[in-house]
This record gives C-alpha cells, structure tokens and sequence, in this order.
C-alpha cells in the first residue's frame, strides 16, 4: 500500500510540473503575442505622425482647433496602417497638445493608449497623437486561437484522465484488500450451519428412540444444510457482488414464518447454553416484498450473534410491531453490546469492533 501512495504522490508531483510548464508556456505565449502587438501599434501611431508631421497646414489647423478636414484624413492614415500591420480591432484617436483636451478621444474602460510626439518643426505648442486600441486582451486571445484552446482542453482532460485512474486505481486496491479479507474469513461463515448439523446429529444419535425430536433435528439439518449452499453460492458469486451485478430476488416474504425458520435453526445452540429465547411477534401485517434469503441471513446472523456475545446464558427476545404498513422487527439479548464510538461503522463491509489480540469469536464481517 505504501509503494502505491509513493506512485500515486510521484505521478501527481511529475503531472503538477507539466502543468505548471504548460501553464507557464501559455502565459509566455501571451506575453510575447502582446509585445508584438505594442509593437505593431506604436508602428502604426509613429508612421502616422510621420505624415501629419509633413503637413505644416494641417498641424496648424489642429492647433487652432480648426482641423475637422484632418481628422478624416487621419482615421483614414490609422485604418491604412492598421490593415498593413494585420491590426483589427475597434480604435480611437486624438490630436492635442500635452494638457488640452483631445479633439477626439474613446470612452471605454478597456482601452491601451500609445503616443507619438509630432515634430518640433511644424508644430509649436508640441502637439500630440494618441492612439486608443478598445479590447487588446480580447485581440491577443483571438491570435493565440487554437493553440490556448487546445492547450486548455488538453490540461483539463489529463486533470480529469488523471484523477479517474487514481481513483480507479484506489478502488481495484480496495477491492483487493476486501478480497483478501474474505478469502481469509469466509470459513467462518460456515462455523455456525456447520456447528448446528453436528449439533443436530449428536442429537438425533442420542434421542433415536424420540421420533418427534428425530423429525426436529432432522429438519434442522436440512435448513442448516440450504444456508451452507447460499453461503457457497455468494462465495462464487463474490466478484459479480463486488461489481453491483447481483440484483435482490425480491418476492412476497412472511416475517413471522422467516423469523420462526431461523429461530428453529439456531434452537439448538440456545439449548446447549442453556439459554432463552422468547417470541413476541405482534404484528398484524406480516407480509413484506423482499429477498428471502438475505432476510433469513440477517436474521440468523443477528440471533447468532446474540448467542455468540453472551457471556452467560443467552436471553433473547424476539418483537415485531407495525409502524404504519411497515413491519418492525427488534432483537434484543443480553450481549456485551457495541460501544457508542462504532456503532455508526457496523455496517462498514470487513469492519469488526477492535478487540486487541483476542479474537474469541470469529466471523466473515458481512453479516
């Protein structure tokens, strides 16, 4: 187990670095998409304040506020150069000197602005272009196109991918480790139809001249004998259990004659402690839809159980009761009981209640 959590916590080590240079590269991607284009716009911005500036008359008319001619003529210099330079993006300008406002300027909030001074020469009060590029994240994501998209999609379905053999590898493991648990214990399982056949044998060589204890103990062998079969049966039928893959045989089932079934089989183990067991069935319905043969193995386990956790000589007493349409079936002993701390675990598949080294009692913990 140790050399599986040393694979798994190297993998995770090797996939978290992979990631991590994927993510890097992604971002270096980005970064060199974006220094192209600051490039690309500060070529455009230079190239036409290059022009305006060979244009004394208009950097005059800009000055004096008179330059309505000259913005045309500039977005039509802007829309040229952006072409030339592959920009397409919605933009912006402005003309003005460094503290006046801009003849023309963008309101949005996701703008880049870029700057060019026009020549000393032909403009006195040192005018300036500004040029407003609107969505230049959303340009650069556009370019990096395919290349983020598959870079994403591959790192979230390796994510994905890598946490489902994790945890298919997790659960072969425990599976293997159950597997192991039963194979060790399933003998157990036979300990108690096994102890009753041999009771019921040694009785029926003591009692032979008895024809009505002959006839019980005889009928005790062959119920015990049928349990020994359906706990061969699950024994093969194990892995297909293990899958979900065995579905309950439900039918119509009478409690009281289930409960009074798997009371005679354990009868004789309560005779040879000397215990009691005491039926109080008062339910009126008795009748229920469930698998008959998992309902007889609970049972039994339970009665077994109280027999087997009794120190002294077993008291058991049997109630059942209807809450509405359904049967209530209460079994109560005087057993050592289960500590508070695990109760909420018994249902838990191999679980058994921590007795130190002494195992006293033994069991297959799929009761």
């Amino acid at each position: 187990m140790k050399r599986s959590y040393l694979i798994i916590s190297v993998s995770s080590i090797a996939l978290l670095i992979v990631l991590v240079i994927q993510v890097k590269w992604i971002v270096q991607t980005a970064k060199v998409k974006e220094e192209l284009f600051n490039e690309k716009a500060n070529m455009v911005v230079a190239r036409t304040a290059e022009v305006l500036s060979a244009d004394p008359q208009a950097c005059r008319n800009f000055e004096s506020g008179t330059g309505a001619e000259e913005l045309v003529k500039t977005d039509s210099l802007f829309s040229s150069y952006m072409d030339f330079y592959d920009i397409n993006t919605d933009y912006s300008f402005a003309v003005a000197a460094p503290g006046q406002s801009s003849i023309e300027k963008s309101n949005s909030k996701d703008e880049t602005v870029y700057k060019k001074r026009l020549e000393e020469e032909t403009t006195q009060s040192g005018l300036e272009l500004s040029f407003f590029v609107e969505g230049k994240n959303k340009f650069i994501l556009e370019e990096m196109g395919t290349l983020f998209l598959t870079s994403i999609v591959l790192i979230l379905v390796v994510l994905v991918l890598f946490w489902r053999t994790i945890l298919s590898l997790m659960k072969e493991k425990k599976i293997a480790g159950h597997t192991t648990e039963f194979l060790n214990n399933m003998t157990h399982e036979f300990k108690t139809p096994l102890t009753n056949i041999a009771l019921a044998g040694k009785m029926i060589s003591k009692d032979v001249s008895q024809e009505g204890k002959v006839k019980q103990y005889t009928e005790i062998i062959l119920q015990e004998n049928e349990k020994l079969r359906l706990q061969i049966e699950q024994v093969l039928n194990m892995s297909a259990l293990e899958r979900g893959e065995i579905r309950l045989q439900k039918g119509p089932v009478d409690m009281h004659q289930l409960i009074k079934e798997s009371v005679n089989g354990m009868s004789l183990q309560i005779e040879i402690r000397n215990g009691v067991l005491s039926l109080d069935l008062k339910a009126t319905k008795t009748e229920i839809n469930g698998d008959r043969a998992h309902l007889t193995g609970a049972i039994s386990n339970l009665i077994d159980n109280a027999i087997k956790y009794s120190p002294e000589k077993p008291v058991i007493n049997i109630l059942t009761y209807n809450d509405g349409n359904a049967v209530v079936l209460q079994i109560q002993d005087n057993g050592i009981g289960i500590e508070k701390e695990y109760q909420q675990k018994i249902f838990e598949k191999f679980f058994r209640v921590p007795t130190g080294d002494i195992h006293d009692v033994k069991g297959l913990d799929l009761g």
